[in-house]
């Protein structure tokens, strides 16, 4: 695709498109609000004098992909000439891969706009810009890749020295006191072994459950026996 010239438009002049996302409720909780990024967005641009032509809001899409709708929308928006420039107030905002990011960024360049983040002071419309946001990509996706290496490292050191490594703890077992290892657990020993007696007497699983809750033995967490759990009961070694 033929480099469009880059529009050089005056900083008073430069029209910007801001995007804003949230992920999850948590994520809103934790200063990433929607209402958050808009008063930074806004901020930003009065103080370098730009027009904010419109605020591209995605609520409840993660950065996995940058098939996002209002995403999308700016970036149709951007590359007809609609707006000067893509403003973030974080760059894991707009993405957390670096191959979208380096994506991004050759459209940017080919198509005339550039790219702009509040938090990290970042212009793509300089070659310095262009750089840093660069470098920071890389060093945000090396960074998640160790910590990515230290938690399965830490994980297969726990499972070596017999600790549990799980998550939701087997029907019949309990955590120690220090949460680390497992125990039997008597009382649901105990209905283990009353189901699989019940078996051996020849009772079908619906049956044994209706045993079962007849004698107040109920599943973890109360409720109705399902032929799923007790066939996992009676059939367990």
């Amino acid at each position: 695709m033929a480099r469009r010239p880059a529009r050089n438009a005056a900083p008073s002049a430069r029209r910007v498109i801001a995007y804003i996302r949230v992920s999850t409720e948590k994520q809103a909780d934790s200063g990433h609000s929607l209402e958050a990024q808009r008063s930074k967005v806004a901020a930003y641009c009065a103080l370098h004098d730009a027009e904010l032509a419109m605020v591209a809001e995605d609520a409840g899409y993660s950065a996995s992909t940058l098939a996002r709708p209002a995403l999308a929308a700016a970036l149709d928006l951007l590359a007809a000439g609609k707006a000067d420039a893509l403003l973030v107030v974080k760059l894991d905002r707009l993405t957390r891969s670096t191959r979208d990011l380096g994506d991004l960024l050759d459209r940017a360049l080919s198509e005339g706009w550039a790219v702009l983040s509040v938090a990290e002071s970042l212009d793509t419309a300089t070659a310095a810009g262009r750089l840093v946001v660069n470098v920071l990509g890389a060093v945000n996706q090396w960074e998640r890749e160790a910590i990515g290496e230290r938690t399965a490292s830490a994980m297969a050191s726990m499972k070596h020295r017999g600790l549990y490594t799980g998550g939701r703890v087997p029907y019949g077992s309990k955590r120690t006191a220090e949460g680390a290892s497992l125990e039997a657990d008597p009382a649901e020993q105990a209905v283990i072994e009353a189901a699989r007696d019940l078996r051996a007497a020849g009772l079908s699983l619906r049956a044994i459950g209706a045993a079962l809750a007849a004698r107040g033995l109920l599943p973890r967490g109360g409720g109705r026996w399902s032929t799923a759990s007790l066939s996992a009961l009676v059939e367990a070694a």
